[in-house]
Order: C-alpha cells, then structure tokens, then sequence
C-alpha cells in the first residue's frame, strides 16, 4: 500500500479522502481531532491550534524525519500554506511535494501577476487595486497569504498607507459566492462540480468561510464559460492535482476571485472521483480522472464555530462524538474561544436547500448539546 503524507491547519479531509481511495496516510496538522488519527497510521503536530498558524520548522523536521525512515510516497500541502511559497520550496526539497510547484504557486499569490494574466486573457474580475483608495467606494482588503476568508475587512479609505506583499483591495461585487472543484495536469484539466459556497460575518471578517454544498447544476453557458477559464488557468498557470476555483456568481455572468492550487475543502463532496487517487496520478502520472457515473447526491460540509467560550470536559466531548454526521472531532480538555472554529457536520439530499436545512438543523442540535451537558 502507498503512503501518503498531508498536511494543512486541518488535514482530516484530506486524509479520510487518501485512505478511501487506498492510501495509507501520514497526517500533519494543528488539531490531532479525533478523527483525523483514526484515520492517519500517525499524527505530527505542526503548530499550535489557538494561533491558526502552521509552524514552518515543525514541518521541515516532520518531512526530514519521514524521509529518513522511508515509504512515503511524497507529501500533499493543504489549506495554510498560502502565502508559504518558500516553505513548500523548501519542504520540496526534503519530501517530494505532490501539487503545483512553489514556483506556480508564488505566481498565483501574487496580486500584480495574478490579476494580469486574468486580465490578458480576458478573464472578468471584480475591479482590483494594487495600492490604498482614497476613495469612500465598497472596497474590500484581501491577502492572498490568507485562507478560509479570515484575512478578508471592509477597507478605511486611505488605510492602510500601503499595502503588504500579497495583499490587495477588490471591488464589493454582487453574486452569489461559488467554487468550481477540479484536477489538473499542468495543461488539461477535469472539471468535478460546481459548488455553493457558505459564508458568514465573523470576528472583523464579513465573508469567513463556513462551508461548501455541491455539486450543484449550472446553466450551459455558465458551464463553458468556467471549462475554458480552468483550461486556461491550468496551461497558464502550470496547475497541478486537485485545486478550485473561486468565484462569484450573478445571474449567468462569472467573475474570478482566486485559484486555490491545493485540495480544497470541496473534495468531501466528490468521494465518487476518489479524488486525493486522481491528485496524485495527475501529479505524478499527467493522468486525468475519467468521470463516474452520474451522482445524483449533493453533499455538504459546515464548520460549526463556537457560540460563547467552551473548555470541553469529557461529557461534552463524548456528547459531540455520539452524533450523526460530526467531524473533526475535539478531544476533551480543549479549550475555545467565542468564533473558534470547533468541529463540522456534513448532510446530504436532493438540493442545496435540503441539504442547507439539514445542515443548519444539525448545528443547532449540537450547540444544543454542549448547553445541555452536565
């Protein structure tokens, strides 16, 4: 059996996805939850969870350690390391990285470069700038070191004076917010699904990220128009494996918002792709998944963020882990602030508004059940 490494704040997707499609997993993350070591055949720490921050040197001495000892294929990099170019160079060099290059990935966190090659290919975007508003406009100020939505604040007109690398500020557009979950070989490209995005004001953040629901059907003109952006991304790009496309939809008109060149939190709701099995052979191989047979479920995943400060003693933990459909499971002891992400629940139905409810239903169960402990 091949082993494969992943790692990310959060590598419990990935490595549920890698051992259903017959890998064995090495799993490096924040959390250790509960469920990502009973999936994984070992755990590595690689930063501390109230932080929300991967430890480069944590991750350099993981990978040297598997290396050392052998049998792992290569490793995969999650959500976390955007922005972390050098890291992912570096880790490279230890491990062998299955992904996009860190060369292709630096060229897609960066604004300038980024936002260029949209606009040479004539690509629509909301309008993108590259130094402070003066301007009382609806700007919004992004980091493409970011992920998840949290680095995301309604920009100060003037502020700040100027902008760090990777940050830039983009036009408050309407649309609803939309992924597009593909593989790639560094030329073609498989298109998975179409997803609705769900997001929420939380913190300073108006558009944090708190789930996905998919795959959801799309007009025909949608479809094509999204078919011939990945196609160009992927030859332009030199995009690698599993990744998404972020953007916003409004009516049939599509607008870009960003490529994530990694697994996205949207492979849960492809197990019928086997998708981290296609990551790989598109990496390793240039092999592009040939489609299934037709699903007809649509799947959907939510990160429930907790309500006021928890401590999980050992009742709350054991209430969280006896209901259906929960994951990311916390051991007791933990501890959360107000809006720290605390676990997830998944639903699945016939549409997006079943699901939807099903989703929201089961959130308020198990908020329920945390103020219903003893």
């Amino acid at each position: 059996m091949t082993t494969l490494a992943v790692a990310g704040l959060s590598a419990r997707l990935m490595a549920e996805a890698a051992v259903s499609d017959g890998f064995e997993v090495v799993a490096l993350d924040l959390f250790g939850d509960v469920d990502t070591c009973a999936a994984a055949s070992r755990w590595f720490g690689i930063g501390e969870p109230a932080r929300l921050q991967i430890d480069g040197g944590r991750v350099l001495a993981t990978l040297a350690l598997l290396a050392r000892q052998g049998g792992v294929v290569g490793w995969v990099a999650g959500g976390g390391f955007e922005g972390r170019c050098a890291l992912l160079a570096r880790g490279a060099e230890v491990l062998p990285l299955i992904g996009t290059t860190p060369e292709a990935v630096a060229r897609l966190r960066d604004p300038a470069k980024f936002f260029a090659f949209l606009d040479e290919h004539a690509i629509e975007h909301p309008p993108v700038r590259l130094s402070p508003a003066a301007d009382g406009s609806a700007w919004l100020l992004k980091d493409f070191h970011g992920s998840g939505g949290w680095h995301i604040r309604r920009a100060v007109p003037g502020q700040p004076e100027s902008l760090a690398p990777g940050q830039y500020l983009q036009r408050e557009c309407a649309g609803q917010p939309m992924s597009a979950t593909f593989v790639a070989n560094g030329s073609a490209v498989r298109l998975l699904g179409v997803n609705q995005q769900i997001v929420c004001a939380l913190g300073a953040s108006p558009y944090a990220f708190r789930g996905v629901i998919g795959p959801l059907p799309v007009a025909g003109g949608v479809l094509l128009r999204l078919q011939t952006i990945l196609r160009t991304l992927a030859e332009g790009m030199a995009l690698r494996g599993l990744a998404s496309l972020d953007f916003l939809l409004d009516a049939d008109r599509v607008r870009v918002l960003e490529v994530n060149p990694r697994p996205p939190a949207s492979l849960a709701l492809y197990p019928h792709w086997q998708p981290m099995a296609a990551h790989v052979r598109a990496c390793l191989h240039g092999d592009l998944p040939a489609p299934p047979a037709v699903c007809a479920v649509v799947r959907g995943h939510e990160i429930v963020f907790a309500p006021q400060p928890v401590r999980l003693d050992l009742p709350m933990a054991s209430a969280l882990a006896a209901l259906p459909d929960t994951h990311d499971l916390p051991a007791a002891g933990q501890q959360f602030a107000a809006g720290d992400p605390l676990c997830s629940v998944s639903a699945s139905g016939r549409s997006a508004a079943e699901v939807l409810g099903r989703l929201q239903a089961r959130r308020d169960t198990l908020v329920r059940s945390l103020e219903t402990t003893p």
